[in-house]
C-alpha cells in the first residue's frame, strides 16, 4: 500500500489562519490522517505496471482476433472453391 506524507502541523496552521480553533484543527488533522491511512491508493509505479500488463493482454487479444478472422476467411473461401 502506498504511504502518504501528511504534514499535520502545516494542516493545523493553515486551518488556524482561516479562523478554525486549534482544537478543531487538530481534530480535523487527526481525522484526515486516519482516513487517508486506511485508503488504498495506487502509486505511479502501480499504474505503470498495470499499463504494461494491459498492453500485453491487448496484444494477445489482437493476435487471437487476427487468427479467428483468418480462419473465418479461410472457411469462407473454402466454400467457394
Amino acid at each position: 500500500m502506498a504511504m502518504i506524507t501528511f504534514d499535520t502541523l502545516k494542516f493545523v496552521e493553515r486551518l488556524e489562519k482561516a479562523g478554525v480553533s486549534r482544537e478543531q484543527a487538530s481534530a480535523m488533522a487527526e481525522a484526515f490522517k486516519d482516513a487517508s491511512s486506511e485508503a488504498e491508493l495506487a502509486t505511479k509505479n502501480d499504474l505503470d505496471k498495470l499499463e504494461i500488463r494491459l498492453t500485453g493482454e491487448l496484444n494477445l487479444v489482437k493476435w487471437m482476433l487476427g487468427a479467428i478472422l483468418a480462419l473465418a476467411i479461410a472457411n469462407f473461401v473454402k466454400q467457394f472453391l
